[in-house]
């Protein structure tokens, strides 16, 4: 469990002082959060104690490891400086504001600031150094989101910058990759010069005042991370260069704290890669309140955690299930299905990855027939996985007024409609997200976005929104937008002519290489996997109405 360290609790348990637990373990009264635990002193002694290396020796047992509480944030302090040879650098002079590198990474490590020319004189004043003022100056840009726009309506223009945390960054070059057709970022080699470049750049930035709320554009919802109150998974966590997952848990957080507030937040996570690399002890990349049940309990824990609030008077208070789709599609199905079936008001975000990532990727019942996994390894009898893929969307349609949505990171606007409308759904809602799994995939870290968004383009990861409150019937409520080419069985690039099916995807990722034959022609097998796509498209299209 994680806690927040907040004036007014906002935690997931409601327990006794610790000189009351022997006797009382469960109290009316909410969890005052330095009775169990003493956050400065955890950060002091036991986080620094890990950074030094010393703390497995020097360390004593104490009461917050028996009762498993890490402190919040703590993924600040960590340093991932080691880790990757490169790190990306910024050309201010051909960035344009988008945005789209801050809200893909998924280590935060990648963040934008707006100065006004006051706040950014001001700061820069403080730098004696010539050299050193000059080269922070341009480190911001005008540019005609913040600056030129805003002159256009008579307003004082506004200066934008981006700067990377080099303690955070593990060097995937997603941002590179999103940036593409900008250029505004490139990787460039480690050294001890450029390194404490990026360090006082990353200081510079910290001195500066929050992103003045009023060149926070509502309509670009990518805007939301230059908002402090939407940063609320500081990084530091032990996921893989690149990872699909932890792009998804930012986005969901950033959009949930900025439209609600971070003390109106809680987390339920169910056991799987998300729990191991947001708490490798006593890192913890989250600055709300969590605690982690079983692999196939995290709804039903869920249920507990918002009864509780409920009776505190709590209702307004968000919380969100997350888990695997081994955690919701297999193993927990059931305790998901009785969630939903409660109707109570509990969110849930599937990280779909399509394989058991957490134990070296064996196959769920999300993995696509013939993908190659632990379980159902691609062999000269079995061609990989045999069983069609289930569609956890479809299935969660079918229960009483629920709130269903798929949708990838890389399609900005539709990912965050789609968490904005399940937070204001008042009853149980379901947000299925294709994340990449680099290892298991067979893909380079820098290619989640990338792939979501083809998965999608191939119909192998439809996007939709199902939504009961638009009406009674089912091609009321089921919205396909955002797919390419609605109407078709499959999409095809006008430029090139090229039509984008499943086997386009699987050419594309190490887990369906055994599929294709030295001339690149496709199995048996993988054409079967295509024809469940395109029936499972077909479907989707029927339910809502246009075919």
């Amino acid at each position: 469990m994680s806690t927040n360290g907040k004036s007014e609790p906002s935690t997931l348990l409601s327990v006794s002082s610790l000189e009351e637990m022997d006797e009382e373990p469960i109290s009316s009264s909410p969890l005052n959060l330095h009775t169990l635990l003493d956050i400065e002193d955890f950060n002091g002694r036991v986080v620094a104690g890990y950074n030094s290396g010393i703390a497995e020796q020097g360390l004593p047992a104490d009461v917050g490891v028996a009762r498993s509480l890490v402190g919040p944030g703590t993924g600040a302090l960590r340093d991932f400086s080691y880790i990757a040879p490169e790190i990306p650098e910024f050309i201010q002079e051909n960035c344009v504001g988008c945005m789209d590198c801050v809200t893909e990474c998924p280590d935060t490590a990648i963040l934008g600031k707006i100065a006004t020319r006051e706040d950014l004189d001001a700061a820069l004043a403080r730098t004696t150094d010539p050299e050193k003022r000059e080269f922070l100056r341009n480190q911001f840009s005008e540019t005609s989101k913040y600056y030129k726009n805003f002159e256009k309506k008579g307003k004082e223009g506004a200066y934008f910058g981006i700067f990377i945390d080099p303690t955070k960054c593990k060097g995937c070059a997603e941002c590179v990759e999103v940036c593409a057709d900008k250029d505004a970022l490139k990787m460039v080699t480690k050294t001890e010069d450029n390194l404490e470049e990026f360090r006082a750049a990353w200081d510079f930035h910290n001195d500066l005042p929050e992103s003045p709320s009023e060149y926070i554009l509502e309509k670009s919802v990518q805007d939301m991370m230059l908002a402090e109150r939407s940063l609320l998974y500081v990084g530091g966590a032990g996921s893989c260069m690149g990872c699909g997952e932890a792009t998804a848990l930012r986005m969901m957080l950033a959009s949930t704290g900025y439209l609600h507030g971070p003390e109106n937040i809680g987390l339920v996570a169910s056991t799987g890669c998300n729990t191991v690399y947001t708490s490798t002890y006593p890192y913890n990349p989250y600055t709300v309140p969590w605690t982690n049940s079983l692999f196939e309990n995290g709804p039903t824990d869920a249920m507990g955690v918002r009864a509780r609030w409920d009776q505190m008077g709590w209702q307004d208070k968000k919380v969100w299930v997350i888990g695997g789709d081994g955690a919701m599609l297999d193993i927990g199905f059931q305790a998901l299905s009785r969630m939903l079936m409660s109707g109570m008001d509990i969110n849930v975000l599937v990280l779909d990855t399509q394989v058991y990532s957490n134990t070296g990727g064996q196959a769920s019942t999300s993995s696509y027939m013939g993908q190659n996994t632990k379980m159902s390894v691609h062999g000269s009898a079995v061609p990989g996985k045999t069983e069609r893929r289930k569609e956890l969307g479809q299935i969660c349609m079918m229960h009483p007024d629920t709130f269903v949505a798929q949708t990838i990171c890389s399609l900005q606007n539709h990912f965050y409609r789609a968490i904005a409308a399940a937070n204001e759904f008042d009853g149980p809602a379901v947000i299925n997200v294709f994340t990449t799994c680099q290892p298991e995939h067979g893909v380079g870290d820098h290619l989640a976005g990338h792939q979501a968004k083809l998965a999608m383009e191939s119909r192998a990861f439809p996007i939709f929104i199902y939504d009961p409150r638009k009406g009674e019937r089912i091609k009321e409520r089921l919205d396909l937008r955002g797919n390419p080419a609605v109407k078709d069985d499959w999409y095809t690039i006008r430029k090139t002519g090229e039509t984008v099916d499943f086997v386009t995807f699987a050419r594309t990722e190490g887990r369906f290489a055994k599929h294709f034959d030295k001339d690149g022609n496709p199995s048996e097998t993988l054409l079967a996997a295509q024809e469940d796509r395109r029936q499972n498209w077909r479907m989707l299209q029927e339910m809502a109405g246009i075919i």
